[in-house]
C-alpha cells in the first residue's frame, strides 16, 4: 500500500513535469506550465517523507523526484530574490519625465466598481488598460474615463472586453484581432510629455482551459513581440497574458521583442488568484525594452477581481525634459 502511494504520487510529479516539454498546444498538457512551484514543493515533500521508509526501488523513486524538483527549481529560480535582477530601479531625471501605467483585469462578474474607481483615482495613470470590461463596467467607469483624452473600447460580455485610455498624445491606436479568434490586443504609439514616441502593447489572450488549446494564445503573444522587434521606439507591454512568466511562450516573446522583465530577481509578485494565496501565479505581465527606465513596479490591492492590478512608472533615459519657458 505504501509502495503504491509513493510511486503513484511520484509518477504524477514526473508526468506533470514532462508534459509541457512536448511543446504541445493541447490545454491539458500546457496547463502544467503554471504550477511549477507547486510541483517542486510536492516533489521535495515526497523526498523528505519517503526517506525513512522501505520502498521498492527506492533509489529510482528518489532519483525521479529529485530530477523533477531540480528541473522545476531551475525554471522558477529567476523569479526568486536569489537571482540577479534583469531591470534596475532608477530615478527619473524629474517627475515631468515619469509616465504612470495601470493594467487591471476587472473580472466581468465583479461589482466592486467603486473600489476600482478609488484605485484609478489614487494612481492617476497616464495609460490605463482594463480587461474583461462589459457594458456594466463601461457604465460604472464613465466618470473616470472622461478624464482621459483618448479612450478606445471593445465592450463585450464574453470576458474579453477591453478599454484603453490615455492622457498622452496619441500617434496611432488600434485594436488587433488574431485571424481565428475574437480576443483583441491593443497597439498604440504614444508621445511622452518629455518628447519621445513609444510603443504600448496590451494583451489578454485566452487561457489553457477545457475547450481552449494554446495555439491562438501562443501566436498572439508571439505576434505582439514581432510588432515591435524591429522598431526604434521604446516599448512597454502589459496585460493578463494568461501565461506564466517562465513558460516557453513567454520566453520566446522576450527573445523576439528583446524585452526585459522587472520580476526577475525580485520574486514572483504573483497576480492571480487574489482570493487563494496557495494558488497564486505571475500571469499579469510587464515587459519593457532596454531603453526604458523603470521607476517602480507594483502589485496593488485586491478590489474583488481574481487578479491584482499591476502598476508601473517608467521614463525614457535618452529623452530631454521640457524646456523651461
Amino acid at each position: 500500500m505504501l509502495n503504491a502511494a509513493f510511486w503513484s504520487l511520484a509518477v504524477v510529479v514526473f508526468t506533470t513535469t514532462l508534459l509541457p516539454l512536448t511543446n504541445s498546444v493541447q490545454w491539458w498538457k500546457r496547463m502544467w506550465d503554471f504550477p511549477r512551484l507547486h510541483i517542486a514543493i510536492v516533489a521535495l515533500v515526497l523526498i523528505a517523507v519517503a526517506l525513512p521508509f522501505a520502498i521498492s526501488f527506492k533509489p529510482v523513486l528518489l532519483g525521479l523526484l529529485a530530477a523533477a524538483f531540480f528541473y522545476q527549481a531551475v525554471q522558477i529560480f529567476r523569479y526568486t530574490p536569489l537571482a540577479l535582477t534583469e531591470v534596475d530601479m532608477v530615478s527619473a531625471p524629474s517627475q515631468a519625465h515619469e509616465i504612470h501605467f495601470l493594467a487591471v483585469n476587472v473580472l466581468m462578474e465583479n461589482t466592486r466598481y467603486d473600489d476600482l474607481i478609488r484605485i484609478i483615482a489614487r494612481e492617476d495613470p497616464d495609460v490605463l488598460l482594463l480587461m474583461e470590461t462589459d457594458a456594466a463596467w463601461a457604465e460604472a467607469l464613465e466618470d473616470v474615463l472622461v478624464r482621459y483624452v483618448t479612450v478606445k473600447s471593445h465592450i463585450a460580455d464574453d470576458h474579453y472586453g477591453l478599454i484603453f485610455a490615455t492622457k498622452l498624445d496619441v500617434v496611432t491606436v488600434d485594436f488587433l484581432w488574431p485571424s481565428d479568434d475574437d480576443t483583441p490586443s491593443v497597439k498604440a504609439i504614444l508621445r511622452a510629455p518629455s518628447g519621445p514616441e513609444f510603443n504600448f502593447i496590451g494583451l489578454h489572450p485566452r487561457p489553457p482551459v477545457p475547450g481552449n488549446d494554446t495555439e491562438t494564445r501562443d501566436r498572439q503573444i508571439k505576434e505582439a513581440a514581432l510588432m515591435t522587434s524591429s522598431a526604434d521606439r521604446p516599448t512597454i507591454c502589459m496585460g493578463d497574458f494568461n501565461d506564466v512568466a517562465w513558460s516557453w511562450t513567454t520566453k520566446r516573446f522576450k527573445r523576439y521583442g528583446d524585452f526585459r522583465e522587472p520580476r526577475v530577481g525580485r520574486g514572483m509578485i504573483s497576480s492571480f488568484h487574489a482570493d487563494y494565496p496557495f494558488m497564486r501565479l505571475p500571469i499579469d505581465q510587464l515587459f519593457i525594452t532596454e531603453n526604458v527606465g523603470l521607476v517602480s513596479f507594483d502589485r496593488l490591492e485586491n478590489f474583488g477581481s481574481e487578479h491584482f492590478p499591476i502598476a508601473a512608472t517608467v521614463f525614457f533615459a535618452d529623452s530631454e525634459g521640457p524646456e523651461d519657458g
